[in-house]
């Protein structure tokens, strides 16, 4: 990354650990700092352990159910390249660069590599949205805020699917040829279009390979990543019931330690600083302050963080840092002759 962006991201995390102070200091229990019990950290990293395997089982099992022949070490790297970028990118915009470098370093063609990348999202936000109808079942009646929540995370993978069906749509008309008028007019002119036209050809062999994929094993990729939406919402509840036995567990205590901090992971994304810039730290406190015990909340937060987010930037940047940052390097293109505008 350039310098800016490395100033951009210092900054962002600078606040994050301004807004963390903050919070802490206006949630001190008085007995001083609660420090969790062994058992609690070591049921977190397990959880953080099944996530990250669970979805690399994912793209493993739909790569080969597509007849790609990913191996489950390279499928690893490619999560943990994804995290360690998207944690220091605005919008996570540096996920998916880091992946498909990942992905070409290990030998898989260009075709392939889109193949994998689209087959994720799309169990992404399938998984999320089976989760969420889940979860509305299971939650009913507890709260207005459950309809909203649901609703937020349902609206954005519905939102991403429409809009992957809204290209396919494209490629179908789009992938070869001139610019259309639309597109020239919206600022799409001779290289750009160019890129959107092997996005839509792209999307299009995807579309294609998914319809001759292996149920079984595709089955198998899915079930994996409602596996690790789950194990990515459950972390916090295991820090609050177990790091505070004498916490009532019930249905409505439940729900909101579930259904806030999946509306912060997938509702996070729109903010565009990296990690947040504080965001995420400052709707903690502002939604989930009345839900956990006070004498654990501060501690709760903390180690919250630490599972579900500086915890992936270490292991990430220890298992592909390198390949995410040459990914996030700055490639200077250049210029294109403009393209004929079709009528």
């Amino acid at each position: 990354m350039s310098w800016r962006r490395w100033l951009v991201t210092g900054l962002s995390f600078a606040l994050m650990f301004g807004t963390s102070a903050w919070v802490v200091s206006g949630h001190w229990p008085a007995q001083g700092m609660p420090w969790l019990a062994w058992p609690v950290h070591a049921a977190a990293l397990v959880t953080v352990t099944a996530e990250v395997l669970t979805r690399a089982f994912k793209i493993q099992a739909s790569a080969r159910a597509c007849a790609i022949p990913l191996a489950f070490g390279t499928a690893l790297r490619v999560c943990l390249a994804g995290d360690f970028a998207a944690a220091i990118t605005p919008a996570r915009s540096g996920a998916e660069p880091s992946r498909f470098l990942v992905l070409a370093e290990s030998g898989t063609n260009a075709a392939s590599r889109v193949l994998v990348l689209f087959l994720e999202l799309f169990l992404e936000m399938c998984s999320l949205v089976v989760v969420c109808t889940v979860l509305a079942v299971l939650f009913r009646g507890r709260g207005a805020s459950v309809g909203g929540l649901l609703a937020l995370v349902g609206g954005y993978s519905t939102f991403v699917l429409g809009a992957g069906a809204a290209g396919w749509f494209l490629s179908q008309r789009n992938a070869h040829g001139p610019a259309p008028r639309w597109a020239t007019a919206v600022g799409l002119h001779a290289g750009r279009w160019r890129v959107v036209q092997r996005t839509l050809r792209s999307l299009r062999d995807a579309v294609q390979s998914l319809r001759t994929a292996n149920p079984w094993r595709m089955s198998l990729a899915f079930g994996g990543s409602v596996l690790h939406v789950c194990f990515k919402v459950a972390t916090l509840p295991i820090l609050v019931f177990l790091g505070d036995p004498s916490f009532p567990f019930t249905m409505d205590t439940l729900a909101p330690l579930v259904l806030w901090p999946l509306a912060l992971f997938y509702g996070g994304v729109v903010v565009p600083a990296p990690g947040g810039g504080g965001f995420i730290e400052g709707a903690f406190a502002a939604t989930l302050s009345s839900a956990i015990p006070a004498g654990i909340f501060a501690a709760a937060l903390l180690w919250w963080r630490f599972y579900t987010f500086y915890l992936y930037i270490l292991i990430g940047g220890l298992a592909a840092g390198d390949a995410a940052l040459r990914a996030l390097r700055p490639v200077a293109t250049p210029p294109s002759a403009p393209l004929p505008v079709s009528t």
